[in-house]
């Protein structure tokens, strides 16, 4: 009897050690409204644009839902689109292997006393050309996911936009690489002519 006790004690800590923080997207309740400046099929620049997000608790659920909520995480997203054939974006249902919201935006703690809050965000330098939309999650004092919100439908059909990364190559430094082109073949042609007329000088001597 007390083997059967011991070994069911062990597999009920393996159990509870193996789901402690495995926390799934599935689980968690869509309370919040997320908003964001960028129309559908809007495109924007990285390194160039903002992009205004607003966030706040769904007005529809009684008051207290957000009584756990102590911290808020605004993230940029990948739409499907962008996903497919993409294991590195891949939506995984356990949060701490998705790899579907990879960009922070902003943290903040979380206000009850606001109906809506908002940040503008520069998108970042290295933000990759895709099609996102951006989520809202709210953390408990645990630090663990407990609701959620985003601009798009469940599907990740909607309210979707471009973001074309930085290519490295500006007008400026198109005219760099002309002007020197420009002067290699001056100073090439000046270097033959000079050499012509050394030659015509030594012949004449």
């Amino acid at each position: 009897m007390g083997s059967r006790l011991l070994i069911a004690s062990i597999v009920l800590f393996c159990l509870s050690e193996t789901c402690h923080g495995e926390v799934h997207f599935s689980s968690l309740k869509r309370t919040l409204t997320v908003g964001a400046s960028p129309k559908q099929g809007a495109v924007l620049k990285a390194g160039d644009d903002k992009i205004t997000v607003t966030w706040g608790l769904n007005q529809s659920f009684p008051a207290g839902t957000d009584a756990l909520y102590k911290k808020i995480k605004v993230k940029l997203c990948y739409a499907p689109i962008s996903q497919k054939d993409r294991a590195w974006r891949k939506t995984v249902d356990i949060l701490k292997k998705d790899k579907t919201c990879q960009f922070a935006i902003v943290a903040r703690p979380y206000d009850m006393s606001k109906k809506d809050q908002s940040f503008e965000w520069t998108i970042e330098r290295d933000t990759p050309t895709a099609t996102y939309f951006v989520r809202a999650y709210a953390y408990s004092s645990t630090g663990e996911e407990v609701a959620f919100g985003q601009t798009t439908d469940s599907q990740k059909t909607t309210n979707l936009f471009d973001i074309q990364a930085i290519t490295g190559r500006h007008a400026s430094l198109d005219i760099a690489s002309v002007c020197f082109s420009v002067f290699s073949v001056v100073s090439l042609f000046g270097f033959f002519f000079i050499e012509k007329r050394k030659a015509k000088s030594s012949t004449k001597n």
